[in-house]
């Protein structure tokens, strides 16, 4: 199962929640949800070197809140804020057309400890590989960065044409563990490609953050204890 399923669907409702809030129904529902994945890739897309952690989008029949988490919110934000002008305009023009400029809230914040974050690592990895880096150095590199963060686990799968060779494999590498069907276990997963002069190489990394449950005790045993 665990090879199946995406960990993040696996524990929605349970330790992880929706990235898109709002409710709709028929056409209206399927536009809503386009508009919402076009938006997130964009981002992804144009601030590669920010790092964007999660687009979270808040919408009601009038207005749409966009939050953006990201591990260099300076490189978003421009001087002044004139970066987040720019975007709103840009996210308005291209995705969301149906909505007014003042109806769009675009917020920027920082992610607290990007090397634990899945999606800011495949991001770094993707643009070393696309820089000919080789592959093992990046996977090293990428683990070492998230052992230092304070991760309990990562797993990082490379696959493809690595280095060129004619034929495609597949290498992976492991720190701690990684317990992909426990249900209260904070795994953060992505995946991604890098588009190389060989071909494309997709990555995938887990990041097994601790138990939710576990924290939530500690939590409360400080307020009885105070």
């Amino acid at each position: 199962m665990g090879r199946k399923v995406n960990p993040k669907i696996f524990r929605m409702g349970i330790t992880k929640t929706w990235s898109s809030v709002w409710f709709k129904s028929g056409d209206s529902y399927i536009k809503s949800v386009k508009q919402d994945i076009a938006v997130r890739r964009h981002m992804i897309k144009e601030f590669k070197e920010a790092g964007i952690d999660r687009v979270e989008i808040v919408r009601t029949s009038t207005k749409v809140q966009i939050d953006v988490w990201t591990g260099k919110p300076g490189l978003i934000i421009g001087r002044g804020g004139n970066g987040v002008e720019e975007l709103k305009k840009t996210l308005h023009t291209k995705f969301l057309k149906n909505f007014r400029m003042g109806d769009i809230n675009l917020n920027i914040k920082e992610v607290a400890r990007p090397n634990l974050s899945s999606q800011i690592l495949i991001q770094s990895m993707i643009l070393e590989i696309e820089k000919r880096v080789p592959f093992r150095k990046v996977m090293k590199q990428a683990i070492g960065r998230v052992e230092r963060a304070g991760a309990q686990g990562v797993k990082v799968v490379v696959s493809g044409r690595l280095n060129g060779a004619e034929i495609a494999r597949t290498e992976k590498l492991v720190f701690g563990k990684v317990p992909l069907h426990t249900l209260r276990a904070d795994i953060d997963y992505s995946r991604g490609v890098a588009h190389t002069t060989y071909g494309a190489i997709g990555l995938k990394a887990w990041i097994y953050r601790g138990e939710i449950f576990e924290k939530d005790k500690e939590t409360k045993g400080e307020v009885l204890q105070s």
